[in-house]
């Protein structure tokens, strides 16, 4: 992954197999693996960088629809999926995969899309 910034509680990562152009990966900052061994002030704060990378995602990408995604079963640290999917686009209509290796891009590119989510995050 390449790491995009910090958010409120949050590291922000994009993914760096784009087949669901603009996916990333939210990290909490604290070592949790759960949401219920969060305070309701702390889920609320992660929920709160979730919906604010969804809306700069949403503005970067225009999607159809954002899938979120908090699976863990193997990485014992709490984190969300933020996939957007398009109706034309690679899996629209299933759960997304975690890891299809199908699309990988060059390093100008990926910082391109880094910099546009940056600013849409501002």
């Amino acid at each position: 992954m390449i790491k995009i910034g910090t958010l409120e509680v949050s590291e922000l990562f994009l993914f760096k197999e784009q087949s669901y152009p603009g996916r990333c990966n939210v990290v909490y900052k604290d070592h949790s693996v759960e949401f219920h061994e969060l305070s309701e002030e702390q889920r609320s704060s992660f929920m709160r960088d979730v919906a604010k990378v969804g809306k700069a995602l949403a503005a970067v990408f225009n999607p159809d629809k954002i899938n979120y995604g908090a699976y863990a079963d193997t990485l014992s640290h709490l984190h969300m999926h933020i996939v957007p999917k398009y109706k034309d686009g690679y899996g629209f209509g299933s759960v997304f995969e975690m890891n299809p290796l199908r699309v990988a891009l060059a390093d100008e590119e990926y910082a391109a899309i880094v910099a546009k989510i940056e600013t849409a995050l501002q």
